[in-house]
């Protein structure tokens, strides 16, 4: 019964020993690791190096072996050669001896590349390449490519390596179907012809799949190995920029200096020049005058250019020096294509092109003046007080022709009363590009675009304007109407209008015949008016019908009913 009892207690105590036993020799193995310099992360990349080393040795194995193969295979091939009767057969014997050939020579490259784990072209000895001007003349060129080379040679060299791998992959499924049907098609096959030709492409085939698998697992091996490096490689791959910059970031600073030191000293000469050459900061300066000012920029915009390559020079950086002759060719790239555009432009600079200083010309449907020219030019319209900058460049399709006397700039100015076809009568307070704006009496503002603007052909009132009313009268006087009723008439509206206050604005009032309507002889009220009093146009109108109809009544005038005519005619 003890012994019942007793004998699981021993078990679980051995078993407990056993851990205790286990978990004490694994620390004290940690321990001694520790105590011996061994980091677990450096144990498991030493791990790893060794699993790399035994596939190494294992790929290696597999390209002796097919290097073996291929040279029984090409010595078989020679023999076939030399016992060949036919042109044909012998042709066909070099093209499968010159392939054999090509896959052994490559299967010997890539197991030293894999058995040296480095790039032996470097090495290799290469056949002289015979002179070439055009390589030559690009060869400064080299440092810089071969520097976006290094820095992009992983991933291309991991790109290709994935292209390898997926052209072995899909061509080993097919190289196996091959081989399991002409499997079955010797076994079913009784004829001892075809069972020799199905047994020698089945060798062929067979060799085909053995190279195929060794190089897809060595381009296996090999993607491994710089995903493995990744991580070391890692760090320099983020800092390249910065290690960059670093290496050479004191020629990049000498050579910014310099290109502000030709600026400042360009500046220089110009102050200088200003200073001392009168007219040459003139609002309309000579050819002579911009002769300098073009030989001065394209003399600084060739300095900015050469002074960071002398600096690159000067400090053997041919990184920088290769990389500022490719910017030097896109430049002369493209400016050979824009030769004829910077042409027009540096005649319209020297002003001898088509738009020239002080004259006229047509942009966006309003006249502008051409207030001087240079990289941005100005131009203004000296009445509706607008000026905009224009890029040089947009100059060059226009043509400006020379000013005339008393030549119209635009319809009005900020201030100014005017009358729109529309209708609308109103006081300019706003001139803009793109839009007009107009305040009514009573505060009601309009806004149009300009361009509808000017199609409603604006009166400007501010000047002077005139103002004509026309009252008919019956026939019953038709003695007296173009005798003393016009008289009379005349004669009451201005004193009307001095009496109540309106002689200072009054330039001239004068009654006159107008014509023999059907129901009544019309009489024309002719008043002309200064501009300050624009802005009360419709209350001057009203009081003129009003005096007409009070002389009407006074001197007991009949106006016909229902042709009371009582109207406005436009000038």
């Amino acid at each position: 019964m003890r012994t019942k009892y007793l004998k699981p207690l021993i078990q679980k105590t051995t078993a407990i020993l056993l851990i205790a036993v286990f978990c004490i020799s694994n620390s004290y193995a940690e321990k001694k690791n520790l105590d011996e310099g061994k980091d677990p992360i450096r144990t498991a990349q030493e791990k790893l190096n060794e699993q790399l080393t035994n596939e190494t040795l294992s790929t290696l194995i597999t390209y002796v072996e097919l290097q073996n193969q291929l040279r029984k295979e090409i010595k078989s091939l020679k023999r076939q050669l030399r016992t060949a009767q036919s042109e044909p057969e012998k042709a066909d014997i070099k093209a499968q001896l010159e392939k054999a050939d090509k896959k052994l020579k490559g299967t010997s490259k890539n197991l030293e590349d894999i058995a040296a784990n480095t790039d032996l072209d470097l090495i290799r000895v290469n056949k002289e390449i015979p002179f070439n001007l055009q390589r030559e003349l690009f060869s400064l060129l080299e440092p810089a490519l071969k520097e976006m080379k290094h820095a992009t040679s992983n991933v291309r060299l991991k790109s290709q390596i994935r292209e390898k791998i997926l052209y072995y992959e899909q061509r080993i499924p097919i190289l196996k179907e091959a081989l399991h049907n002409i499997s079955t098609l010797n076994r079913a096959n009784k004829n001892k012809k075809i069972k020799a030709e199905l047994i020698k492409m089945n060798k062929a085939w067979s060799k085909q799949l053995v190279f195929i698998e060794s190089e897809l697992q060595a381009k296996r091996l090999q993607l491994e190995k710089l995903e493995s490096q990744e991580i070391t490689l890692k760090g320099s791959t983020e800092n390249f920029f910065k290690d960059f910059f670093q290496r050479r970031g004191w020629t990049l600073i000498q050579a910014f200096l310099a290109i502000i030191v030709v600026f400042i000293f360009a500046k220089l000469i110009r102050v200088i020049l200003t200073r001392t050459i009168k007219g040459y900061r003139a609002e309309h300066r000579g050819v002579q005058f911009r002769l300098i000012d073009v030989a001065i920029r394209f003399a600084t915009f060739l300095l900015v250019l050469i002074a960071p390559m002398i600096i690159f020079y000067i400090e053997e950086d041919w990184v920088l020096f290769s990389l500022g002759i490719l910017l030097l060719i896109g430049m002369a790239w493209t400016l050979r294509q824009a030769i004829p555009r910077y042409w027009g432009q540096l005649e319209l600079f020297l002003n001898v092109g088509p738009v020239r200083e002080g004259e006229r010309l047509m942009l966006d449907g309003i006249p502008w003046r051409v207030k001087h020219i240079n990289m941005y030019s100005m131009l203004e319209n000296p009445v509706a007080g607008l000026s905009q900058r224009v890029d040089i460049d947009d100059l060059v399709d226009m043509r400006s022709r020379p000013l005339n006397d008393g030549e119209p700039w635009f319809p009005c100015k900020r201030g100014d009363w005017v009358i729109l076809k529309d209708g609308v009568r109103g006081k300019i307070i706003g001139i803009s590009i793109e839009m007009i704006q107009l305040i009514q009496r009573g505060g009601a503002v309009y806004t149009y675009k300009m361009s509808d603007f000017l199609s409603l052909s604006p009166k400007n009132l501010s000047k002077s304007f005139r103002i004509k009313e026309t009252i008919g009268i019956s026939y019953a006087h038709q003695k007296e109407s173009t005798s003393s009723i016009v008289e009379t008439l005349e004669q009451t509206i201005k004193k009307r209008a001095i009496d109540e206050g309106y002689e200072d604005i009054v330039q001239s009032i004068r009654v006159e015949f107008q014509h023999a309507n059907d129901s009544s002889l019309d009489l024309v009220v002719i008043a002309d008016f200064k501009g300050s009093s624009a802005d009360i146009y419709n209350r001057l109108r009203r009081s003129i019908q009003r005096w007409c109809v009070d002389a009407c009544t006074t001197n007991k005038w009949d106006i016909p009913f229902p042709q009371l005519t009582l109207h406005s005619e436009e000038t």
